[in-house]
């Protein structure tokens, strides 16, 4: 899924797969891109991030693909042998001999930093290395960097579709790491997403590659604050401030909208509204549960696009009427929102209609549990 925020990133900044930056696309004289990468003397823009893998053959795909150019060669790290869909082996036999070598390369991007904000992570929990090696990394940065929000984006396991028996296992010892040492955890389920691409796209079998992107634009939107100028900017730590009502609580649902194939962009209408509600549908959720089994605690919704904030307040006002959408009484919920004037992209011949505004939804409702009690299921 890195590849393909990487493309999108890369897309909205008008950046090459060598790393320039043609002069004409840079607007205005707008630097926030400088978030996400940081420019060489050469003027080449490298983005802040590094690639940690046990096994060798899905970085070397970014070693000898058409971005090869755009990384440092230290930022791509990988050792010689997996972890064998094994949390141990990923948390304690081969994970700690590669993890002292990515937190060093960490700390020179983060040392390269004007104003370190936070760190965003990108692992499943079900193998062994997203599980392992994403814990360990994860209490190191507590360590290291204390009180710097961690945001994660963790692809949960499904409940029907699955690559591993030992899933489950790793998956309950990872959360307990993830309770202890991240501030939000959006959790991705790749059968809800797959569900997402043929109910909405029209496909009769999504790839990856189909789910990555949606995943893309979902991360894009939340991001897309601190990359461009808008109307109401949101924070990443506003996001943790206004979604967690307790530390632990921090498990997050998104849903994004509109998607739709392209054929059909170009006859809807797509107004503020009918994003907003298309983002509260239970089948839009990017994880396997139904909010209306439960109530929210929270929600942020970020538009980015053709959008005034009278229309979103008009929208907000009448999701508070629906009885399908329920908030809990023991915290105040309101909703959150963010504007962002850069309407989204989209990747050339890729699955998503080009759209004038788009609206992506992270909420904190009480249905996560739905996920956790399957997971726990399994595991007993």
């Amino acid at each position: 899924s890195e590849m393909c925020i990487r493309d999108s990133f890369c897309l909205e900044h008008g950046i090459q797969p060598d790393g320039q930056m043609p002069s004409e696309t840079i607007q205005g004289g707008d630097d926030a891109f400088n978030t996400m990468f940081s420019e060489t003397g050469a003027g080449k823009h490298v983005p802040r991030c590094i690639y940690v893998d046990l096994e060798p053959t899905v970085v070397d795909e970014v070693r000898t693909g058409s971005y090869r150019q755009l990384y440092h060669p230290a930022q791509l790290i990988s050792g010689n042998e997996d972890a064998a869909n094994n949390f141990a082996r990923g948390h304690y036999t081969v994970g700690k001999e590669i993890v002292d070598l990515a937190l060093d390369r960490l700390r020179q991007l983060t040392e390269q930093c004007t104003g370190l904000q936070g760190f965003m992570l990108f692992n499943a929990v079900g193998g062994g290395t997203g599980s392992g090696l994403g814990a360990l990394l994860l209490e190191r940065l507590s360590v290291d960097y204390g009180k710097k929000s961690k945001l994660g984006f963790c692809v949960y396991p499904a409940p029907q579709v699955s690559t591993a028996v030992v899933e489950p296992y790793n998956c309950v010892l990872s959360t307990h790491s993830l309770l202890e040492h991240q501030d939000v955890s959006v959790m991705l389920d790749n059968e809800a997403i797959y569900d997402v691409c043929r109910r909405f796209l029209d496909l009769e079998r999504p790839s990856y590659t189909n789910l990555n992107r949606l995943i893309a634009q979902v991360l894009s939107s939340m991001t897309a604050s601190l990359r461009f100028d808008g109307a109401l900017n949101v924070d990443l730590t506003e996001f943790q401030t206004n979604l967690v009502p307790y530390p632990r609580i921090h498990f997050m649902v998104s849903s994004y909208a509109p998607i739709i194939p392209p054929k059909r962009g170009y006859h809807e209408s797509l107004s503020v509204a009918e994003i907003t509600n298309a983002c509260f549908e239970p089948a839009s959720m990017m994880a396997k549960c139904d909010p209306r089994h439960g109530k929210y605690m929270s929600c942020c919704l970020a538009y980015r696009g053709d959008i005034v904030p009278k229309d979103v307040m008009a929208a907000v006002a009448t999701i508070k009427t629906k009885r399908t959408i329920q908030f809990v009484d023991w915290c105040p919920t309101g909703f959150k929102c963010g504007i962002n004037d850069q309407p989204p992209t989209v990747v050339p011949g890729g699955d998503l209609a080009k759209v004038q505004r788009a609206c992506c939804m992270i909420s904190n409702t009480t249905t996560v549990a739905e996920v956790f009690a399957r997971v726990d299921h399994k595991f007993d």
